[in-house]
């Protein structure tokens, strides 16, 4: 229990980014400012490793919260057909999901399904694969990003812009028009072929380890990876 409340704690000395000063997704308040909490305590302590945060995904308020992210991406069905829409076509069949989904989280009976792949062609010509999890997935999903996003925004460098809350690659490239006004010429471009089909799993999660030792959480996310059409191992 200390160490929830440790993981929480409030500290206004230490500034947020627009990102989570912000409420931009919309989100309820009480989430909102537990998202300002973490991040705020893995800023002060870039070491601190979070023990206690599979509860916090877990609660009723985080997956409702997720669902009406995933809900608002929309997005095609995975591999079960189950739809959007047809999941909002009444209150009672979204309240069934979220209460169904946190009860297999707090049984540990939560088990992702298949990825369904399907490929869209780059500007070359040639086919990208894309992994389109189910509903119910990306609901779950949607709410680990919710709790963990904070905790690794912290230590991101101020440089980074790629996958970032608030940050855009039009915001990349105004900052880099901003470095070319104020005299910088030389841009460096690199990209790493296919990446995230080959992206080594076992470190990858030795990554997330060094923030997240809540062994359910990463047991979570071992299970998106390993999951049949999750990519490479």
């Amino acid at each position: 229990m200390r160490q929830q409340q440790d993981a929480t704690t409030d500290d206004s000395v230490v500034p947020l980014p627009e990102a989570f000063a912000v409420n931009g997704l919309g989100l309820p308040e009480k989430l909102f400012t537990l998202r300002q909490k973490l991040y705020r305590k893995a800023k002060r302590e870039p070491t601190f490793r979070f023990y206690t945060l599979y509860g916090l995904i877990a609660r009723l308020d985080v997956l409702e919260a997720a669902w009406a992210l995933v809900a608002a991406n929309d997005g095609a069905p995975g591999v079960d057909g189950v739809t959007i829409a047809a999941v909002k076509t009444s209150p009672d069949r979204v309240a069934q999901l979220v209460q169904q989904l946190q009860h297999e989280l707090q049984m540990k009976q939560y088990r992702p399904q298949a990825v369904r792949r399907v490929y869209i062609p780059k500007p070359d010509g040639r086919p990208r694969p894309l992994g389109i999890p189910t509903v119910r997935d990306r609901v779950v999903q949607t709410a680990v990003k919710v709790i963990l996003e904070p905790i690794f925004e912290a230590d991101f460098l101020d440089v980074s812009y790629g996958y970032r809350p608030g940050r855009t690659a039009h915001d990349a490239l105004r900052e880099i028009a901003r470095r070319v006004q104020q005299g910088y010429r030389e841009i460096y471009d690199a990209d790493l072929q296919a990446y995230f089909d080959s992206i080594p799993h076992d470190k990858l999660l030795k990554c997330v380890e060094r923030r997240v030792a809540d062994r359910h959480v990463l047991r979570l996310i071992r299970q998106w990876l390993t999951a049949p059409g999750g990519g490479a191992r």
